[in-house]
């Protein structure tokens, strides 16, 4: 907490908006978003590997959360005080940072495969500048910022290895793991015996686990419909990456929210949010890879 008060007392207005934007690039939807466009435009195993670590990182962080239960800063100490802005977003328990482990992980992971000296520096900026905006605008502690960091490196050096040789042995192995882990937290969430556990809390962990379920069976369903009947190219001229990517995504959009009200409608919650999720990789890596082979057309002389 001491960190914490001596951030505290740098806080100015300039600087809280830049912290309070730079947050949001360790949000589920800057994952999505870049783990999208290295699938779409830069390379498939790339892809793989960053939505390994995310999937990974974001269990293993939802697993700690509800087995510490720890309180955040403003409610281990009431004398501290947050931005008022962040405070709508800093749901759940504390400890670890799930945007430091989303962060860190991503641009990690990016950072850990490119070639580009700039832009590995530019991937490892930014993922320490979101795990000191967790801190700066006060809702994480040095400790959650920090485990975050260690579980999000760990996991990005374990993984390399297999994602420089990924193969389909490698992908069944590593995503089959992911399945155990999706199913452990199932398990974990609506069997452990929990004391004094925050309702809400609970609730976002059993989210979580149907999400990541939905996900991890729908990337294993990709990767083997995508390789047998689209296999595609990822190359285009610069401005139809940027078409493929702009209406790819929207596309995603309308799908996630599309189908949100339907499948409530007939199932549980829960299930609902798998089947959602589950559709919605599909889209992303099966059906809207479809239609590469056009967008790789398009700028060529004929």
């Amino acid at each position: 907490m001491q960190l914490l008060y001596v951030l505290e007392k740098f806080r100015v207005p300039v600087l809280n908006e830049c912290m309070l934007l730079i947050t949001q690039l360790g949000e589920e939807t800057a994952f999505l978003v870049l783990a999208l466009i290295v699938f779409w435009c830069v390379d498939k195993k790339r892809g793989y590997y960053l939505l390994a670590v995310g999937f990974a990182g974001t269990m293993i962080n939802q697993f700690l959360k509800l087995l510490f239960r720890v309180p955040r800063p403003w409610i281990l100490d009431p004398d501290f005080t947050i931005l008022e802005q962040a405070r709508e977003a800093a749901t759940g328990y504390s400890f670890p940072s799930g945007h430091t482990q989303m962060a860190v992980g991503t641009f990690g992971a990016l950072a850990a495969t490119t070639k580009k000296s700039w832009l590995r520096w530019a991937c490892i900026v930014l993922a320490a500048l979101v795990a000191f905006s967790r801190m700066y605008i006060g809702v994480h502690t040095p400790a959650d910022v920090l485990t975050s960091v260690v579980i999000a490196v760990a996991l990005i050096l374990l993984l390399k290895p297999i994602a420089a040789r990924w193969d389909q042995k490698e992908m069944h192995r590593v995503f089959g793991v992911l399945l155990f882990l999706t199913a452990a937290l199932m398990v974990f969430v609506q069997d452990y015996p929990f004391e004094n556990v925050d309702v809400h809390n609970l609730e976002s962990g059993a989210k979580n686990a149907y999400t990541m379920a939905g996900c991890v069976i729908g990337v294993e369903f990709v990767y083997l419909a995508e390789r047998k009947h689209v296999n595609f190219d990822t190359k285009a001229v610069w401005w139809a990456q940027i078409l493929k990517t702009v209406l790819g995504l929207g596309l995603v959009l309308l799908v996630k929210e599309g189908l949100r009200a339907p499948l409530e409608a007939i199932l549980p919650v829960y299930p609902a949010r798998a089947v959602r999720y589950f559709v919605i990789v599909v889209a992303a890596g099966y059906l809207w890879p479809m239609t590469f082979r056009w967008f790789g057309k398009l700028g060529v002389k004929k």
